[in-house]
Order: C-alpha cells, then structure tokens, then sequence
C-alpha cells in the first residue's frame, strides 16, 4: 500500500514538473515586434530564455553596410552586426512570467531590467528601472 502511495505521488510530481516545462516552453520560437520590422528569436540555453534578432526589415544603412550596434556604450561593440543580436537575456520561467532577465535597446545602446507574460499569440514584454512600475510595455505578435 506504502509503496503504490509512493509511486502515484512520483508519478503526479513527474506529471506536474512536465506541465510546467511545456507551459515555460511556450515561449520559444519566432515573434515580430509591434511596427513589424523585426524579427525575434526566442530560445533557451540549459534553463534560461534568450532572444535575438533573427530577421530586420532594413537590415543595411544609406551606403549599403549591415547596420551595426553602433549605440552600445562599449566601444568595442560598436562593430557588432544588429542581425543576431542578442536582445533578451537570462530570462527564468515561474509558473506565470519569464524574468529575472534583461532586455536591450538598440536603438539608445541601453539595458533595462524585463520580464515577460504570454498571452495566446501575444507576448508582452515590460522593459523597466528599479521598479515594474516605472517601464514600458510592447506587445509583439508570434509569426506564424
């Protein structure tokens, strides 16, 4: 009796750990941010979510050149391609939000702490200082 106990609470446990794995997944794949000329890709690294861009509508500036990070306060990225940068980081999932991760801003070279909720279709991204409170929010759709 003790050990079919055992084994149906293993089992609900197991059960319970996929769910939620599934549930965390959820996010991953490809999402286009709201003006619709990016493209993100989320993914995830051992247990964190990351995200980069993966497709620019303008993906060259006036002469032709790939547009680079040429905001990044580090001079020495500067130089980096803005295609495959890497735009979210170290997000953790815990049953309702991805956080705990940092978003960038290529457009101002600036990094902000996020966290992220899904919606079906909808993921809403809150990019912030200090506090949730004092942010913004952007809603990109999935691409499908």
């Amino acid at each position: 009796m003790l050990k079919k106990l055992g084994i149906t609470l293993l089992i609900a446990l197991s059960t319970g750990f996929v769910v939620l794995a599934q549930k965390a997944d959820a996010i991953l794949g490809q999402w286009v941010n709201p003006n619709g000329q990016d493209h993100i890709l989320i993914y995830k690294k051992g247990n964190k979510y990351f995200g980069k861009l993966d497709w620019i509508k303008f993906p060259n500036d006036e002469q032709g050149k790939p547009k680079t990070d040429k905001n990044n306060p580090d001079q020495a990225l500067q130089s980096r391609p803005d295609l495959g940068l890497e735009l979210l980081k170290d997000f953790t999932f815990d049953g309702d939000i991805w956080d705990d991760g940092t978003i960038y801003d290529p457009k101002n070279g600036k990094t902000y702490s996020c966290k992220m909720t899904l919606d079906g279709n909808n993921l809403r991204i809150r990019g912030y200082v200090l506090f949730s409170l004092f942010g913004r929010t952007e809603v990109w759709t999935r691409l499908k």
